[in-house]
């Protein structure tokens, strides 16, 4: 009997450990005058997906999300993130509570008919991975000021623009909770472990 009682009270705090543990919060941080933490979050957007449909944040309402800034011209680093990127949708394929939106940075160039040939190409659900155009100064601020990235026309760097080679982890609350680099196999594995770590923290691992 003390054997059995032993047992589930090492089960209960292993329990208690693994749902205890959370992700960081990433970002600005002010402290209220009633002593609560409020963390910066992603400022609302609007912008057009692949398929000519507005995508805004309502779009990622109660989702968790990834988010990265390439264009398709880029001769260097955004087709490995795509590639890498692809490896967490198809680990999440099947999971509703999980979305990605990438942002092109050369808005000019990578009209909404290239974006929506592109990801036809990469085989993914439209409504699950929105590749996203706007105004130039909407996508570098947002960059910016919300997922704290960079993204800017530069005519002397390798194609034209410099641009952060990050993913974002977004949770539920718009809230920053992991930065990865994206062209990096081992920190697409450390993505996928968080994203399951973010999900039983918000969707009991649903």
């Amino acid at each position: 009997m003390k054997n059995w009682l032993y047992i589930l009270v090492i089960a209960l705090l292993a329990s208690c450990s693994k749902s205890d543990h959370q992700l960081p919060i990433f970002g600005h941080k002010t402290v209220t005058d009633q002593g609560d933490t409020i963390y910066s979050s992603i400022q609302d957007f609007e912008f057009i997906s692949q398929d000519s449909l507005i995508v805004t944040n309502q779009t990622f309402k109660n989702k968790i999300y990834i988010a990265d800034f390439i264009f398709l011209s880029c001769p260097s680093i955004c087709p490995i993130m795509t590639s890498e990127l692809k490896k967490v949708y198809d680990e999440f394929e099947s999971n509703p509570n999980i979305y990605f939106i990438s942002h092109t940075i050369d808005p000019e160039s990578d009209s909404i008919p290239r974006l929506k040939e592109y990801a036809e190409v990469l085989g993914i659900n439209h409504s699950k991975w929105f590749f996203v155009t706007g105004s130039e100064d909407d996508i570098y601020a947002i960059a910016e000021k919300s997922y704290f990235a960079t993204a800017f026309f530069d005519k002397k760097a390798t194609g034209g623009y410099i641009h952060s080679g990050n993913f974002l982890l977004i949770d539920i609350h718009k809230n920053i909770r992991g930065v990865y680099d994206g062209t990096n196999p081992e920190e697409t594995k450390r993505l996928i472990k968080d994203l399951r770590e973010l999900l039983q923290e918000q969707f009991k691992g649903t």
